[in-house]
């Protein structure tokens, strides 16, 4: 399964070649079904569960599970780090790592980040950009969300290597419920972040997406191609939300 998916990869990133910068999105109409969907789904389904999953669950829990899937996580980013010849970040990776599994109980506690190892944001996707491959055309992905084309072939390889925090399950319904929990606990983080949603929602979750994965592979340094109307202060309120950029 994993070879077949890899394989796909392959195909995906070899079409990101074909992206034109003056049209991210080529593929709207498709898009904006798939992005209906996914918010039909987040309205009905997952919303509801985040809410609920904060509410029951008290502080000292939730930011718990969170460090948990986030020690998880530092796998893959040091992986990454590593790709893209951040010696340092990924070094630092490896002490987060040690720490937080051995003195921090299996990442329940993020005691790296309190001895000043800080977190980091990499993925395959920002090492194939890192490397030049396009980003591709802008791809909303049924049940994952905003993607491109770069992205979602990122993800194939993510989980083809083995290097998923999903990986944590021997079976295919056990990933994914692992990633089910992981996507209700990141939902809960977001809720509060509601509230910076204005407009069209279908081209403010593209115009954050696009500049955010920007921001992410130049490591700060953002170049601004969209025509789509953006208010750059609103990625700082939002990026509070997430833990540990670059």
């Amino acid at each position: 399964m994993r070879i077949f998916l890899v394989g796909w990869f392959c195909l995906c990133t070899s079409m990101a070649i074909a992206n034109d910068e003056h049209n991210p999105d080529p593929w709207e109409g498709f898009n904006r079904a798939m992005f209906t969907f996914n918010d039909q789904l987040d309205q009905y389904v997952i919303r509801p569960l985040a809410v609920g999953y904060q509410t029951i669950t008290p502080e000292p829990v939730n930011q718990s599970v969170t460090h948990f899937f986030g020690n998880l996580e530092d796998v893959l980013i040091m992986t990454n780090n590593f790709a893209q010849l951040k010696f340092k970040q990924g070094f630092s990776d490896v002490g987060r790592i040690l720490v937080n599994t051995t003195v921090g109980f299996f990442g329940i506690f993020d005691v790296a980040s309190h001895i000043g190892l800080r977190k980091h944001n990499e993925d395959f996707g920002q090492t194939l950009g890192y490397w030049g491959v396009e980003s591709g055309p802008y791809l909303v992905l049924p049940f994952l969300g905003p993607s491109t084309v770069r992205d979602a072939g990122g993800s194939v390889l993510s989980y083809g290597s083995g290097l998923s925090f999903t990986n944590v399950g021997e079976t295919l319904p056990q990933q994914i419920g692992v990633y089910g929990a992981r996507g209700v606990d990141l939902r809960a983080s977001l809720l509060a972040s509601e509230d910076l949603i204005s407009g069209d929602k279908y081209i403010f979750f593209r115009s954050f997406y696009l500049q955010r994965r920007d921001f992410l592979i130049r490591d700060g340094v953002l170049d601004d191609p969209f025509d789509d109307d953006w208010d750059a202060d609103w990625d700082e309120d939002w990026d509070d939300s997430f833990e540990g950029d670059g």
